[in-house]
């Protein structure tokens, strides 16, 4: 598997979303797209970024910008995650992982001395024209949704 690079194309999805129904890119064809990659749902850091994500989704939006969260969760948990923190932003559930390694963020992580896969937190701004304009890696969520958007601001 190659690494993106800002530029490309981004890898077209079709998930299941939060609420029912599907969450394509192609959707989105036109207009700007952030598309978040998080480990789990409910967990402190994801809470916070997608929390962070939901406030500022109002001036995404005013910019015809949508913001999609992505986690291997599955949509029903998904579900549960937005209704419990009043979450405004859509979530697609990525259960197979196939997106997650399209995108390649997919990857060998290590806790306690113990390896695994799982999601590494990660975001792809797309601009309008489906290429990747921007992408942070191994985000740190502090500060990290203001950022994409003072970014994407810039499309």
């Amino acid at each position: 598997m190659t690494e993106l690079t800002e530029g490309q194309p981004a890898p077209g999805f079709e998930l299941d979303g939060d609420g029912g129904g599907t969450i394509r890119l192609a959707d989105f064809s036109g207009h700007p797209a952030v598309v978040y990659f998080y480990p789990k749902d409910d967990t402190p850091g994801c809470t916070k970024e997608a929390i962070a994500f939901s406030e500022l989704s109002g001036e995404f939006a005013a910019k015809g910008i949508t913001v999609i969260g992505i986690s291997p969760d599955t949509a029903a948990k998904h579900d549960k995650f937005k209704t419990k923190h009043g979450l405004s932003v859509r979530l697609a559930a990525d259960p197979e992982t196939a997106t997650c390694q399209a995108y390649g963020v997919w990857v060998e992580k290590s806790m306690y001395g113990k390896t695994y896969m799982g999601v590494e937190r990660s975001t792809f701004l797309i601009d309008s024209d489906g290429r990747i304009a921007r992408i942070w890696r191994k985000v740190k969520v502090a500060g990290h949704a203001e950022e994409v958007l003072e970014a994407a601001s810039k499309l």
